[in-house]
């Protein structure tokens, strides 16, 4: 029911996920990032708790991707059921399907990403995705949504996805980019790309206004923050 992106940019260390599911609210469950920590995924029957753990285990500097996953699923009673892929901040990476996931479904590490996904139109479309993000170009959040968007045209899930979602991480403790779908009738990556072409050109002056409000911009919006 879900497909999905983790991934870290070389250039900036930025840490980020692109998800898509039929599923409502997919970003609320399965998008988890951690500024200079890492980025998870955690879908199929979802365990949000999975992601928090797994961040938690690499912050703490004493796991891998790797060790911090079975950490986390070696405690989860029903760890069969689920999918987990993660990404730390120096590129590595680590991935489970359990032999319960849901239909056609599918995991591949590529370079410094994972892309994951169940009840697929087909294992090619996990491939697909990990070949958009490693030939993708741009910031991060570009990067990620064009290999949600080519995951999409290689057939995406077996059925139609209703929610989207995208999360960056930087240099503050904060995400830099936290947009959601959480329900369309049609076409929730382009809606989110749509929110994201928004934003971008505004990410910035959000920045300063949080790190040095004298020097932001004032936009004059009521209720403006």
């Amino acid at each position: 029911m879900t497909f999905s992106i983790v991934g870290r940019c070389q250039q900036t260390g930025q840490l980020g996920i692109a998800v898509s599911s039929s599923s409502i609210a997919v970003g609320a469950r399965c998008a988890w990032v951690r500024a200079g920590v890492g980025a998870v995924a955690t879908q199929n029957v979802t365990l949000p708790a999975l992601g928090v753990q797994i961040l938690d285990l690499l912050g703490a500097g004493q796991h891998t991707p790797a060790a911090a996953r079975d950490h986390a699923l070696n405690a989860d009673n029903w760890s069969q059921y689920r999918q987990v892929t993660v990404v730390d901040s120096q590129g590595r990476t680590a991935f489970f399907t359990g032999k319960e996931a849901l239909g056609t479904h599918h995991a591949v590490a590529g370079a410094q990403c994972v892309a994951a996904g169940n009840m697929l139109a087909g294992a090619h479309v996990i491939e697909a995705m990990v070949q958009a993000f490693e030939k993708a170009s741009g910031m991060l959040a570009d990067r990620l949504l064009s290999t949600m968007q080519a995951g999409l045209a290689a057939g995406g899930e077996a059925g139609p996805v209703h929610s989207a979602a995208l999360k960056v991480v930087g240099d503050v403790v904060w995400p830099i980019v936290d947009l959601r779908v959480d329900w369309a009738d049609e076409d929730p990556i382009g809606q989110l790309d749509a929110l994201w072409k928004a934003y971008r050109p505004q990410m910035h002056d959000y920045l300063t206004r949080a790190l040095n409000p004298s020097a932001a911009p004032s936009y004059g919006v009521p209720g403006d923050e």
